[in-house]
């Protein structure tokens, strides 16, 4: 491992999956999924030097096949994705294809594939090593289902990538899901599985897409207590979201014990996003990630893999967030005074006409109670943190009034 100047821990193998071939994930012209939210946070995680890092290796993916796609999506699906893919002007909106969300478009199967190409790629390096962490932002597309595509997502590259853990032997994967949207089409692809814990923090079903996602939402009959839903009121802020997560995540991975996290960073939640109702800065958003990596850390012996999601505030938020999770999984982390570098602010300018932030943090203060000063009735985060852990606490024998 190479060792940073400062740290006196060695930085982990970490692999960064990208390629200007993922932007062709294009729902066209004014489609708030805009491939440029990639193509920008590459650009700055490579001004802030993170992609030149001599223990970080940028590896471009490959198309997934049918049979690795096949492992998590049927074959009919596949099939579906592939005929809409070459004649766009004949949609299948049943299996959500040639839908508002998901417009058809050429090329879609070879551009949606290669985006779960990516993750793959994650998984594969992790399991024979050559990567402790492992970064596909352009990834986390967690609304796509076994039989139907949803919410911007076609193909699921995380579950794509939980599946090729599971075959390569990995006997227990945790998924964290930080998105603003539930993160439905995983959760239900794993619903029965014993071996595959997902949890999901995110705004209420009851404010927001996919209106899924709430405590009683616990897993299927042969894996009770393998999903965990905390669905928090819209206009939450990073005291109680931070509040949420650490109130319930860590608990249950220390119950589970997984020996891979997968995580989605979908920075919707971020209070300048148009698409959520949360109250997230990036601040916070670093926060999250900084805890799931260290969790990784604490339970998994580093392994991790981390994707990108949802985030529609293409200039001021995504490529900021997501470059702070590259940095952190590379285990040199960006301070959020840092400067946002000149080189690419103007490139903003110059494109999009407009001014990017001038630091890589949102200047606030990260503040929130922790569970142990106890439970208040009368708010409604705790409220929904409670129902949270009464539901799924029990069954891995965590008691869900006390940590």
């Amino acid at each position: 491992m190479t060792y940073l100047p400062g740290l006196s821990q060695p930085a982990p193998p970490t692999m960064v999956a990208w390629s200007s071939a993922m932007t062709a994930y294009n729902f066209g012209p004014g489609h708030p999924m805009a491939p440029e939210r990639m193509d920008l946070t590459a650009r700055l995680a490579k001004s802030l030097g993170l992609l030149d890092l001599a223990h970080v290796a940028v590896v471009a993916p490959e198309v997934a096949t049918d049979a690795e796609l096949q492992t998590v999506h049927s074959p009919e699906f596949v099939a579906a994705v592939r005929r809409v893919s070459a004649d766009p002007a004949s949609p299948d909106e049943a299996r959500g294809l040639g839908t508002e969300d998901d417009p058809a478009f050429a090329g879609m199967h070879e551009a949606a594939a290669r985006i779960a190409g990516g993750s793959l790629l994650a998984a594969t390096m992790i399991l024979d090593g050559s990567a402790l962490h492992a970064v596909n932002f352009g990834g986390g597309m967690h609304h796509a289902a076994r039989e139907r595509a949803s919410g911007f997502c076609i193909y699921n590259d995380s579950a794509v990538a939980i599946q090729r853990l599971l075959d390569g032997g990995i006997a227990r994967v945790a998924y964290i899901d930080v998105d603003a949207h539930h993160g439905d089409g995983t959760e239900s692809i794993f619903w029965d599985d014993p071996r595959v814990l997902t949890i999901s923090l995110h705004e209420s079903g009851l404010t927001l897409f996919p209106g899924t996602g709430f405590a009683n939402e616990t897993g299927g009959p042969h894996a009770e207590g393998s999903a965990a839903n905390v669905a928090l009121p819209s206009g939450t802020g990073d005291a109680g979201w931070l509040r949420a997560f650490h109130a319930v995540v860590p608990q249950l991975i220390g119950a589970f014990q997984p020996e891979v996290i997968i995580s989605q960073h979908g920075c919707d939640s971020h209070r300048h996003d148009p698409l959520a109702h949360l109250n997230i800065s990036v601040d916070g958003q670093r926060e999250a990630a900084t805890a799931i990596g260290n969790l990784a850390a604490r339970h998994c012996g580093g392994r991790w893999i981390a994707t990108g999601g949802g985030g529609y505030s293409v200039t001021d938020v995504v490529p900021r967030s997501w470059s702070h999770l590259i940095a952190i999984a590379a285990g040199r982390p960006v301070p959020l005074r840092t400067e946002v570098p000149n080189d690419w602010r103007a490139y903003v300018l110059a494109k999009f006409g407009r001014d990017a932030p001038e630091l890589m943090g949102d200047d606030v203060e990260l503040w929130w109670r922790s569970w142990e000063v106890g439970f208040d009735p009368n708010d409604a985060v705790d409220r929904t943190v409670m129902a949270t852990r009464k539901a799924v606490f029990p069954f891995h024998g965590l008691d869900p009034w006390f940590d």
